[in-house]
């Protein structure tokens, strides 16, 4: 066994291996297929705080590179550089949706959602939004695609400015309350369970 494999992963370390290999542009975390080195204790709270050894990171430019390097495989999210790959644990989705800009009405209406640490996603077809409802308590949660199965939860502020500019569509003979955005319907709830 190599010295390198007798290293415990730290977040210090992932964080000097992606500064090194990403001196311009994104991380190409998708060309990165390292041997996977043991879980990290990074969690990514529901409200997209992340935490290191139980304790929030509170530097944002930390938790942006981190952000940086997520890969989903498997239903397992992990951080990634080049030489090595670690668990993390995602208590619900890796990104919060913070805000968004709408531009145009009806079915050429476009919606540009931006996230906690600072990615803008375009919700189209290749970023579909999606509802989520609690069977218990019916309540919604609702998701947008940020990049490579990598999704935001869209926080209530936004969702609630979302539900003001939803609009009725038939999807399969059903009518439902929801979205355009990029020539797509999104639909959150059949017209029919919204209250009179």
């Amino acid at each position: 066994m190599s010295a390198q494999n007798l290293v415990t992963p730290s977040a210090e370390g992932l964080a000097a291996s992606v500064r090194s290999a990403t001196r311009k542009g994104p991380p190409p975390v998708h060309l990165w297929n390292p041997p996977f080195c043991g879980d990290l204790d990074i969690r990514i709270a529901r409200d997209g705080t992340w935490f290191y050894l139980g304790t929030p990171i509170g530097r944002f430019e930390l938790v942006r590179l981190f952000s940086s390097i997520l890969k989903l495989e498997d239903g397992k999210y992990f951080l990634v550089t080049p030489v090595e790959k670690v668990g993390i644990t995602v208590d619900d989705a890796p990104f919060v949706a913070v805000d968004f800009a709408a531009e145009g009405d009806g079915d050429a209406q476009v919606l540009t959602f931006t996230t906690h640490v600072g990615d803008v996603t375009v919700a189209g077809k290749d970023n579909p939004i999606r509802v989520l409802r609690d069977p218990e308590t019916g309540e919604p949660s609702p998701y947008v695609h940020v990049r490579a199965g990598l999704e935001a939860l869209i926080d209530r502020k936004s969702f609630y400015r979302l539900v003001e500019i939803g609009a009725h569509h038939a999807v399969d003979g059903i009518d439902w309350f929801g979205l355009w955005s990029g020539g797509v319907f999104f639909p959150m709830i059949p017209s029919a369970e919204l209250p009179g």
